[in-house]
């Protein structure tokens, strides 16, 4: 229910929740200042708020194709998104080059070799055999991208790119290119095309190839929306908690005593922020995880058929 809620609500369900902690404010601008902070971490805009200054970022024409407007614009999100990835080619470069020079790695260099280390033997040996030793590029290249998209959220003035829709589906696009091109790349052409019938009678082809191909989308649809969702309701949940306490300063029961009250959602605030840390490594993982078992079953289809022969 909240992936769907989030999913057919968009950037309405992050504009509502602004709303009604604008609503049960008591003091003019108080709860804009809350709705504000928080939202700017997962809200889109074309301007950057840094200490002191508001940047405005370039606007351009929406291009014209096929009847349909794409706004090429530049936004914050697409700032945060090219950051992450200067971030990680100079931070890793640098691991590389350092590592490269020592047989035994240090300090942060070490560190990402325990990522590396762990990515192998935990994601892509278990899901995809030893084939999948061919594609750690792009799975680490996954998951170090998408966690740190994560924590720069997480920092003042940062923003959460995959709190957008469209840099998800875009993470999902590329997932869904890599397992049909693994896939096929394993089996051949003709055992991916033969795949699609199910292995069923010819007569129920017209119903099984539409359900195979349906169940192809259906595997990064789910990427998109679970890393979409995550990432966008920890913060929705920040600003509900911290507006319980303007919400409460309107109920004549609990007026008198909300300053007593209000330390209770604060620490759970605090709480959930420190959580966050944890769900941004955690969804890095599952969409890397995720992303192999769906290329190993792909990789690993040909082997089962012909043990079935066997």
């Amino acid at each position: 229910m909240n992936v769907a809620f989030l999913l057919l609500n968009g950037t309405e369900a992050v504009h509502a929740a602004a709303d009604t902690v604008h609503v049960a404010a008591v003091h003019e601008g108080g709860s804009q200042e809350i709705a504000k902070y928080l939202l700017e971490h997962v809200q889109d805009s074309h301007h950057l708020d840094l200490p002191g200054m508001t940047v405005e970022l370039p606007h351009f024409a929406p291009v014209q194709f096929l009847g349909m407007s794409f706004d090429m614009s530049i936004t914050k999100h697409v700032v945060f998104l090219w950051l992450a990835a200067l971030l990680l080619i100079i931070a890793l470069g640098i691991v590389a080059f350092q590592n490269s020079r020592r047989k035994v790695p240090r300090g942060f260099g070490n560190l990402t070799e325990v990522f590396i280390v762990f990515i192998r033997d935990e994601i892509a040996l278990p899901n995809m055999g030893p084939g999948g030793m061919r594609y750690m590029p792009y799975l680490l290249t996954t998951f170090f991208f998408i966690l740190l998209m994560n924590l720069l959220g997480l920092f003042p003035y940062g923003s959460s790119a995959t709190a957008n829709v469209n840099v998800t589906a875009g993470l999902a696009i590329i997932a869904f290119v890599m397992i049909q091109a693994s896939s096929i790349r394993s089996q051949g052409v003709k055992h991916y095309l033969a795949h699609m019938t199910g292995g069923v009678h010819w007569a129920l082809w017209v119903i099984m190839i539409p359900i195979e191909i349906l169940g192809l989308f259906t595997k990064p649809f789910a990427l998109c929306i679970r890393l979409f969702a995550n990432m966008s309701g920890g913060h929705l949940v920040l600003l509900f908690l911290l507006g319980l306490i303007f919400i409460l300063a309107q109920v004549p029961a609990t007026a008198s005593g909300v300053w007593y009250i209000s330390p209770v959602p604060v620490l759970f605030a605090v709480a959930l922020n420190l959580l966050e840390i944890f769900v941004a490594f955690l969804q890095a993982y599952v969409f890397t995880m995720l992303t192999s078992l769906f290329m190993g079953l792909g990789m690993q289809q040909e082997s089962h058929s012909e043990k079935e022969l066997h």
